[in-house]
């Protein structure tokens, strides 16, 4: 199982940014996914999820709004649409999946907002 995540920039507070997490090595169609941001100091937190059925989506309350998730599966792709961005989104973000109880996770982006 691999995951690589990509995308991430120096973007200044409002603007946007588009983050991928390009998988290999199970079949992503069967699995829910997840974006997890870590912030300089703090602990990680979950951001986002896709479900892998039915479409189902949930994200933290302080993204609800801004920030959408979506997945290719034929492409094996996860993706983090990030919109209105502020200070306080800055960090690195990473996508995981978890199979037959093990975690997978990606190397992580950073993204940083700054004027």
């Amino acid at each position: 199982v691999q995951l690589a995540e990509s995308g991430g920039d120096l973007v200044q507070p409002g603007g946007s940014l588009r983050l991928s997490c390009a998988t290999s090595g199970f079949t992503f169609s069967a699995y829910d996914m997840r974006w997890y941001r870590q912030a300089p100091g703090k602990e990680r937190e979950l951001v986002a999820e896709s479900k892998n059925a039915g479409n189902l989506k949930n994200y933290v309350d302080s993204v609800k709004g801004r920030f959408a998730v979506s997945r290719d599966n034929r492409k094996s792709t996860l993706y983090l649409e990030m919109n209105n961005l502020k200070p306080e989104d800055t960090g690195v973000y990473y996508c995981k999946t978890r199979k037959a109880g093990v975690d997978y996770w990606g190397q992580g982006t950073q993204v940083t907002v700054s004027s």
